[in-house]
């Protein structure tokens, strides 16, 4: 049959079975962009990263930093000689990102928020003093390390400030994570938990300007290179 005369009917029914055909080559980030696009076109918001989901990825940053400062105390108990410019550089990120980044992001925007619906008071005060005493420990690290790659004092004190912090925010991150952060959508309003979600992004923007989470975990990439510990095959138990 002379495609003139198809009639409309069977004309619209391939035509939408040539669109679907044509859906199915476009891969998913490119759908989610197109959808994204759509959206702000729209005049909509594009869905983003969420406060709790933002604080555990940055979490993440953290827990990897403690490896490193694990991997640190491993070289040092074998006497094994390494620059400990690493550790002098992971406390720096601890530092900028972590103490005067993420635990700012907490404590202006999350805590009060907790304390305003006199919702886990108890935890959220002990989270704050956990906060303060990790600034001294950072310090301490950050005055000792440079001069550690000797055994002595400074050795000494480097690793038990290492020890002190590992100890207490494994722990300090995992209440946050499992107790803290998910209950957050619950105590405040759909509108309120979206500005949470703007005046945080702005708080990264000014302090990091684009990319901030990406830079620094690039960044720690780096570091466990430094000390032997980027290839994640490595922890696999083996036999």
């Amino acid at each position: 049959m002379s495609p003139n005369l198809i009639t409309p009917p069977r004309r619209l029914m391939l035509q939408s079975s040539l669109a679907a055909a044509s859906v199915a080559f476009v891969t998913r980030s490119n759908a989610e962009d197109i959808l994204d696009k759509a959206k702000q076109a729209a005049g909509l918001k594009v869905a983003d990263v969420t406060p709790p989901e933002d604080l555990m990825r940055e979490h993440g940053v953290l827990d990897r930093v403690l490896l490193i400062y694990e991997a640190a105390m491993r070289k040092f108990a074998a006497n094994a000689d390494f620059d400990p410019k690493v550790i002098s550089d992971s406390a720096k990120v601890v530092q900028d990102f972590i103490e005067n980044y993420h635990e700012k992001s907490e404590e202006d925007f999350i805590f009060p928020r907790f304390r305003k619906s006199r919702q886990l008071i108890d935890l959220v005060e002990t989270l704050l003093q956990q906060h303060r005493a990790g600034r001294r420990v950072t310090q301490t690290i950050l005055q000792h390390a440079p001069a550690s790659r000797h055994d002595g004092d400074a050795r000494h004190q480097t690793i038990t400030a290492m020890q002190s912090f590992i100890v207490m925010y494994r722990p300090h991150a995992a209440r946050e994570d499992t107790d803290l952060f998910p209950r957050l959508r619950s105590i405040v309003s759909a509108h309120e938990f979206d500005a949470i979600e703007d005046d945080m992004e702005k708080q990264e923007h000014q302090h990091f300007g684009e990319d901030g989470f990406e830079k620094t975990a690039a960044h720690v990439s780096e570091l466990e290179k430094a000390v032997g510990i980027d290839d994640l095959r490595q922890f696999t138990p083996r036999g």
